[in-house]
This record gives structure tokens, C-alpha cells and sequence, in this order.
């Protein structure tokens, strides 16, 4: 039987594919999970939704299995001390204020229909003023292109934004409200990791900036839209309560974007520590302290996360397409039924034989932000076969994190020393070593991949006293890591990312209008 002075913290991991809940013990380790997929909707090429109440119905699933696999082994649920929140970020819901309702699918962050929309946002006066404000270029990844898009485009959304009634969310947003009970309770709150991503948000003051709401009032007037209260990643209060299910009662007490929260569970607490995450996208976040650095070379600048009196910044770079490429080869082209067979698939050649794939489904994010990019093969001749396909699928994801490394460099004035990894993608040793080759310092994986949701974890034991100190937490996961140390030879390397390079310039301008010609 447990222990009476067992102590442990629930985590939802609301994801782009799948919403999963894990139980963590004070050492960090997960002693039960539950994981269920979701819809993918796509309505038309560029298009991606998700059913905002499926994705709500999924968490509710994750938590009762998750549970009940935890008191199978002989735990009290009255032994979880609290709940932690970690999200995909920049997916926007709409919702009826008065009734709870979503109004349309969520539009994920992947989404691409909005291209037009941000690039006459580009050009209005005021829009040079945007990266510095908020951290983020106008594209259309962040949700602000999403929510104007929605309230032109779908009726019932507009007819809410005329009555007074709409409210935006991110996802954390959504998910603290309906499990609050919605209008019931109606806990209506985000924390500044995902406000960060609205281009909502003055990055330094943590507040929604009048200049911001200015600049996207254009044709509709936003101040009309129901916001959430931004507040800070781990707060005892903010985030209310679980309003039904077996949980009901029980405190949601920290909030962290997905990669935020990775961040968080590989212990990048202090400046100068990265981690990059292969999931769905990929994203590597680099901590710089108690001051934003507005990026120079292409870069985000972003909240690590706000535990107390104030909050912590990174650099990011985001990368959109890493395990859905993987995925592409499974689902579209047929190449396996297994993400691990595409791994073995990519090991049965000794090299790309002169094969790039930029895997640009959804344009390029960053470094280069290039909007009307499409997925481009270059260097197809008669020896290619699915094995050179499935080794460029992979070597891509390593080619944008090498441009994106090479930025922070840049931007911080710093070189890593180290890159810590976790994610789906992690798990490829291939995939890993690669990584190593390219961007020439050790790439370390841990054995407890579940990174993401540890953090979340964390945030919510930070504000609950499970944990007081980040020095309790130096021990958490370092067992039976992985190192992998680069093999390549530099020039080797470096011809290797001088073909990506190439490769990116000419996959430019697929999505242009007619009579337009790419920059």
C-alpha cells in the first residue's frame, strides 16, 4: 500500500496529436499515464483544425486512466497534491462567452491559410515596431492572424464579436476554463508562456499591449474580444479547480507552453542553457536570463516561464515540421505503419546519395521565415530509393536546428556547450548522431523523455511546496542518459549544410500569387 507521505503531481500534456496525463513521484519520475489521440482536420491544403471540446473530452479520458492505473498500483489519489497544465502553443479557440460554446474548430498552429492576411500585416504603418514589442514577426504562426481570420471568416464567430460576446484562447486558456466547469465557474486565464505567442502581449511588462491591439484593430476593433488574464505560470489561485471527474476539487496550480514547460523538465533554469524538443515541430529554447533579447538573426524571443517575482526569457527558434514529416512518409506515402521502421528505413543507405527534402508544409519557420515556401525535394536521380527519402525526412529537422543554433550564437554572443534533447524524434539514434555531426558539440538525451510534462509538473509543485527550490531538482533525471559526440568531419559537415542552405533559397515562392515573384 502507499505510504501516507507520498507525495505526487498530476500533469496534462495537451499535445498537436495526442492529450495524455501522467503522475509524477517527488523524484520526477512517472509512475502512471494515459495517452489518447484526436482528430486532425484538414479542411484544405494549408489547413489544420482541431475540435476544441474532442480535445477537452480526450484530457477527461487521459485523467480517469491514468488513475485508475495509479491506485491499480496501490496509491491514494488523495496523495496528488495538485495539477499542472502544459499546452501546444499559438492554437486558437473562439468561444461563446455566455454559453461555453466553442463557436468553430481551433486553428492549429501549423496552419498556413492566413499567408495572405499576415503579409498585408507586414505592410501597414507600425508593423516594424511589432518584434520588439512583443517578440514575435508577423507570420502565421502566432494566434493573432488566426483570431482575425476566424472573425471574418466564420459567421457564428463574427456574430459573437458584434454582440460582445467572443472570447479568444489559446489552448491553456480553453482547457482552464472548461475544467473549471466554463460559465460556472468561468476561470478565464493564461499564463504569460502562451500569452507570449498571441503577439497580444508586451513581452516586458507581461500586460496586452495598446499598441499591439492598435495595430490588429485595423478593420475589427479587438478591445471588443473577451482576453484571459495573463498571470504567472505557477500560481496556488489563478488556475482554479477541476469542476468534475475523480479530480474534482483538486487545484490546477501551474501553466506552461509546450516547449516552456520541456524547458523547465531538462533544468534549463539558469542563463545560458538550451534543450530542443523533436515532437510534431521542433523547438529549441536557449534562456537568457531576466531580460528579453530581441533576436537580430531570425530568432523568438519568448517567456521560459514565471515562478515568482520575475519572469525568465528565452530564445527561440521554432521549427515546423519534425515528426509530421515523419509521419508524412507513414500517412501519405505509405512507408511504414511504425515511426520507429522509418529510423531503420533511413539506416539501410550510408548517406542522403545527394537527396534534400525541405520539409516546408508549413512554409519555414525560423530562422528564415520564409511564408510562402512549399515541401521541396532537390537532388532526385535514378539511385534514389525510400531509404535516401527517409534519411532527408530526418536530416532535415537537424539542417533548421544547426541554422537556428547558429543564430543564437549569433544573438547571445555565447556557443553552447551542450545540447540537451527530448521528443519523439530523440528517441532516433540516427536521427541524434546526425545532430552531433552537424551543429559539432555533444547532443544529450535523457532516459526519461518525458521532459514536457515534468515541467508542468514543476510549475504546479512549485506553487503548491512540493518543490521549494530548483536545487531540489538536480538530481531529477540524469540517470542513464545518452551522449552523442560528433563523428563527422567538419568539411563534411559543412557541405552537407551548405546543399541545405542552397535548397532552402530555391524552395521559395511555391505559395506566391500569380504574377508575384519570390524575394
Amino acid at each position: 500500500m502507499a505510504a501516507e507521505d507520498e507525495v505526487f503531481v498530476g500533469s496534462i500534456d495537451q499535445g498537436t496529436t495526442s492529450s495524455r496525463f501522467l503522475i509524477f513521484d517527488k523524484a520526477g519520475e512517472p509512475v502512471a499515464v494515459h495517452q489518447e489521440e484526436f482528430s486532425q482536420i484538414y479542411p484544405n491544403p494549408g489547413c489544420h483544425e482541431h475540435d476544441p471540446e474532442e480535445i477537452v473530452r480526450s484530457v477527461e479520458n487521459c485523467i480517469e486512466g491514468a488513475l485508475k492505473i495509479f491506485e491499480k498500483a496501490g496509491h491514494s489519489k488523495e496523495s496528488i497534491k495538485a495539477i499542472g497544465i502544459t499546452n501546444q502553443r499559438e492554437t486558437t479557440v473562439c468561444w461563446d462567452i455566455k454559453t461555453g460554446k466553442a463557436l468553430y474548430n481551433a486553428i492549429v498552429w501549423t496552419d498556413t491559410r492566413t499567408a495572405a492576411l499576415a503579409r498585408e500585416l507586414k505592410a501597414r504603418p507600425g508593423a516594424d515596431k511589432v518584434l520588439d514589442i512583443c517578440g514575435l514577426p508577423i507570420s502565421t504562426y502566432p494566434s493573432v492572424t488566426k483570431l482575425l481570420w476566424m472573425i471574418k471568416n466564420v459567421d457564428a464567430v463574427k456574430q459573437a464579436f458584434e454582440a460582445g460576446n467572443l472570447a479568444f484562447g489559446t489552448i491553456d486558456a480553453w482547457l482552464v476554463y472548461k475544467l473549471n466547469g466554463g460559465t460556472e465557474n468561468n476561470v478565464f486565464v493564461s499564463d504569460c508562456t502562451n500569452s507570449s505567442r498571441t503577439m497580444f502581449m508586451d513581452i516586458r511588462t507581461l500586460k496586452y499591449s495598446e499598441e499591439m491591439l492598435d495595430l490588429f484593430s485595423y478593420e475589427f476593433d479587438l478591445r471588443k474580444v473577451h482576453m484571459p488574464e495573463i498571470v504567472r505560470s505557477a500560481d496556488s489561485k489563478a488556475f482554479g479547480k477541476m469542476a468534475s471527474g475523480s479530480l474534482k476539487g483538486w487545484p490546477i496550480t501551474g501553466v506552461l507552453g509546450d516547449q516552456s514547460a520541456a524547458l523547465v523538465g531538462q533544468k534549463g533554469y539558469e542563463p545560458g542553457s538550451a534543450k530542443n524538443t523533436y515532437g510534431t515541430g521542433c523547438f529549441l529554447l536557449y534562456n537568457v536570463g531576466e531580460k528579453p533579447v530581441i533576436s537580430k538573426h531570425g530568432l523568438l524571443a519568448t517567456i521560459a516561464f514565471h515562478f515568482d517575482d520575475k519572469p525568465v526569457y528565452a530564445l527561440e527558434g521554432s521549427i515546423a515540421v519534425a515528426g509530421s514529416g515523419v509521419k508524412f512518409l507513414m500517412s501519405n506515402l505509405g512507408f511504414s505503419e511504425k515511426s520507429h521502421k522509418i529510423t531503420e528505413l533511413a539506416g539501410t543507405v550510408k548517406d542522403n546519395g545527394g537527396l534534400v527534402f525541405v520539409t516546408a508544409f508549413s512554409g519555414l519557420f525560423a530562422p528564415y521565415w520564409i511564408d510562402d515556401a512549399h515541401g521541396t525535394m532537390f537532388g532526385i536521380t535514378h539511385h534514389t530509393e525510400r531509404g535516401h527519402i527517409a534519411r532527408a525526412t530526418l536530416e532535415a529537422v537537424c539542417f533548421q536546428t544547426k541554422a537556428i543554433l547558429d543564430a543564437m550564437e549569433l544573438d547571445s554572443g555565447h556557443k553552447l556547450a551542450q545540447l540537451n534533447v527530448d521528443g519523439g524524434m530523440s528517441n532516433s539514434a540516427l536521427c541524434m548522431q546526425t545532430q552531433a555531426d552537424l551543429v559539432r558539440i555533444p547532443v544529450i538525451r535523457p532516459k526519461m523523455s518525458e521532459t514536457t510534462a515534468l515541467g508542468a509538473a514543476i510549475a504546479a509543485g512549485f506553487a503548491t511546496g512540493v518543490w521549494k527550490s530548483f536545487d531540489e531538482l538536480k538530481e531529477v533525471n540524469t540517470k542513464g542518459q545518452t551522449v552523442f559526440e560528433p563523428q563527422m568531419d567538419e568539411a563534411s559537415s559543412k557541405k552537407m549544410f551548405g546543399r541545405w542552405g542552397r535548397a532552402v533559397k530555391m524552395s521559395k515562392g511555391w505559395l506566391a500569387e500569380e504574377g508575384e515573384e519570390a524575394e
